[in-house]
């Protein structure tokens, strides 16, 4: 059977702790998108693996896949297979020979292209791993794939056709000259053929190149379980997100179709797991109706003077230290506000939730209330899911529900004992969302160690 990993937010969910936790019964766990500009921490008794491309599932030591509609970057990949080897883990982890490649020209120009528009205040608050502009140029049909860097003709023929078009754009259309450049070699293309020629080498002598919908398929009618992980969140993507502050692919469940190769009911059958984490978090620009305090060239209007409520302001970071809320990747803080139920209701419907995962409840322990949006004013309108443009979205006002908070617990008791040893006034959050989404509650993450998760239901 098929469990599929969702953000039903703006990323950062705690998505690599749930793939954690419901790990142990997979047998192989699949990345369909993104690149190594995805974030994920899992934490296994006292040890921390903070992982950027390979799949979470690879600290159980199962079978890891980047799939077709993954971007990847070799150096990051084999940086990070090294270092879980170094640590005692044996990763196995497979790629796709239809993922695309990020090579360092798209790295530099995804740099430059940001750098550009927060000239005209337009940045979208990229990672700088180059995913959107590999992304580009899948769409654009000159896109490099892995399957290319196994064969030395055809990556030395499509290199001397992409490149010269990746130093016009840096000389004729940025201005810039490619010698006064950090890394001028990430535009060679003897250089790149060598370097990533020498990468398909590794690929190949270790056996790692498959066709990932074949791959799956295969797995799934040998009687395995395949676990579908995804990255980043509901609200960015590039379909269904708040555009242009989205990433260039889809986590969203259809993601995990195209993103893989097998069929809509392949996925559709299965369970979709929506992670929800109990407050909001966001990183880079973007609207965010719930937000407390702000970060200063993120949060849209706000500088270092730019003071906002002071009592709310001093929420904000209370939680994103409590949290730790800052970027896996980029180490940026992230920006906090309370949960945001009108997005919930999106992601829902779009992916199809048949459980949710709650995360980060404890975080919350100790305030006296609690606030959720229940739904938006609009226009003198109440709004009770996420309006379609981005613009629209920025004029919504917050209708603001208050909870009773709930006291401090110990993670390590509540989660031996169950659910019922919960809090009620925690309890009655999770009822309260758990209604709103018409979505049962599996489980709750109330501390970042695997073994803090308060386990309701078995998915597999």
């Amino acid at each position: 059977m098929t469990v599929t990993i969702v953000g039903a937010q703006l990323g950062d969910e705690g998505k690599g702790c749930i793939v954690d936790v419901y790990g142990e019964a997979a047998d192989v766990v699949v990345r369909y998108q993104g690149g190594d500009n995805a974030g994920h921490t899992v934490v296994h008794e006292g040890e921390e693996y903070k992982l950027s491309l390979v799949p979470s599932g690879a600290v159980r030591g199962k079978v890891g896949l980047l799939a077709n509609g993954c971007v990847v970057n070799p150096e990051t990949l084999f940086n990070e297979l090294d270092a879980l080897r170094e640590r005692g883990l044996e990763p196995d982890v497979r790629v796709a020979e239809r993922a695309h490649v990020i090579f360092p020209y798209h790295r530099t120009l995804d740099g430059i292209e940001e750098e550009a528009k927060s000239e005209t205040d337009s940045e979208i608050g990229t990672t700088g791993r180059g995913i959107g502009p590999t992304y580009e140029d899948k769409a654009a049909r000159r896109g490099i794939r892995v399957g290319d860097l196994l064969a030395p003709e055809t990556l030395r023929e499509k290199l001397e056709r992409v490149v010269p078009q990746k130093r016009a754009l840096v000389e004729e259309v940025y201005g810039l000259s490619i010698g006064e450049l950090e890394s001028p070699a990430a535009f060679d293309v003897d250089t790149l053929f060598e370097t990533y020629r020498e990468f398909g080498r590794r690929l190949e002598t270790a056996g790692m190149v498959v066709d990932a919908g074949g791959y799956v398929t295969d797995a799934l009618a040998a009687g395995q379980n395949v676990m579908f992980e995804g990255a980043q969140g509901t609200v960015i993507d590039i379909d269904h997100g708040n555009y242009p502050y989205v990433t260039s692919s889809n986590p969203t469940a259809g993601g995990a179709t195209v993103g893989t190769g097998v069929a809509p009911g392949v996925v559709g059958t299965g369970e979709v797991i929506g992670i929800v984490k109990a407050y909001l978090s966001r990183v880079g620009s973007g609207p965010m109706p719930t937000e407390l305090g702000g970060v200063a060239g993120d949060t849209p209007g706000y500088d270092e003077q730019g003071a906002g409520d002071e009592q709310a302001e001093e929420l904000a970071t209370y939680i994103r230290e409590e949290g730790g809320e800052y970027g896996t990747v980029t180490g940026r803080p992230r920006r906090v506000g309370w949960l945001d139920v009108p997005m919930l209701r999106h992601a829902a419907r779009i992916s199809g939730f048949t459980g949710l995962a709650v995360n980060h409840l404890d975080v919350l322990a100790g305030l006296d209330e609690v606030r959720v949006a229940h739904s938006y004013s609009l226009d003198g309108e109440e709004v009770k899911t996420l309006p379609a443009t981005t613009e629209a979205w920025a004029r919504c006002d917050p209708n603001l529900r208050t909870f009773d908070g709930w006291p401090a617990f110990d993670a390590d008791t509540v989660a031996a004992e169950g659910y019922d040893r919960l809090p009620e006034q925690a309890r009655d959050y999770l009822t309260y969302l758990s209604n709103q989404l018409d979505t049962p509650i599996y489980c709750v993450g109330v501390g970042p160690d695997r073994e803090q998760t308060v386990v309701r239901e078995d998915v597999w």
